[in-house]
């Protein structure tokens, strides 16, 4: 129980901070880029990167973890209307859809989630947050009834959220890996 109220506040915490800096920083950034582009999707959405990453680490443990931030960021977006129905799936579209792809593909093919035997593999996980991309965002515009555009928009946002933030951290951990050497 220790351990899930750890992983609680380490992916809650990841969520909020990637939430955070991909609404209050690069969203006011694209929209002066793309000033035209009448969309709520964010072009590169960090939260995603976190979706995935937890998943992929915890499996259907990450549901629980990520649930308080991504219901906390819900709540600070829609306020008192984060409990209509369409949020609510929403909520959970987002805390579900990247571990169901994750046991779906561990079924299907094989198990991508990490083992102390197997070298992890990067472009796999890539994969799966596509395929995660793509049905989180085909079931959460359903669930808002949202236009066509904001289908592509939402999974080039969480693609790119996702690369940019494997990116960044293997960039870290490279760091760490030369300091201490």
């Amino acid at each position: 129980m220790k351990s899930l109220a750890a992983e609680t506040v380490i992916a809650s915490t990841a969520y909020i901070i990637a939430f955070f800096l991909t609404f209050e920083a690069l969203m006011p950034v694209q929209n002066l880029f793309f000033a035209d582009f009448h969309s709520s999707a964010s072009l590169l959405f960090l939260p995603h990167g976190v979706r995935v990453l937890s998943a992929w680490l915890l499996g259907w443990r990450s549901s629980i973890a990520l649930l308080p931030g991504v219901l906390l960021t819900y709540a600070y977006l829609a306020g008192s209307n984060v409990f209509l129905p369409s949020r609510m799936a929403g909520i959970a579209i987002a805390v579900l859809a990247a571990p169901l792809v994750f046991e779906l593909i561990a079924r299907l093919w094989k198990d991508i989630r990490p083992n102390s035997e197997v070298e992890p593999c990067w472009p796999c996980v890539m994969g799966a947050g596509a395929i995660a991309a793509i049905l989180g965002g085909i079931l959460t515009n359903l669930a808002f009834g949202s236009p066509p555009l904001d289908y592509f928009a939402f999974f080039i946002g969480d693609f790119a959220g996702l690369f940019f933030l494997m990116l960044l951290l293997m960039l870290v951990f490279r760091q760490l890996r030369v300091r201490s050497n």
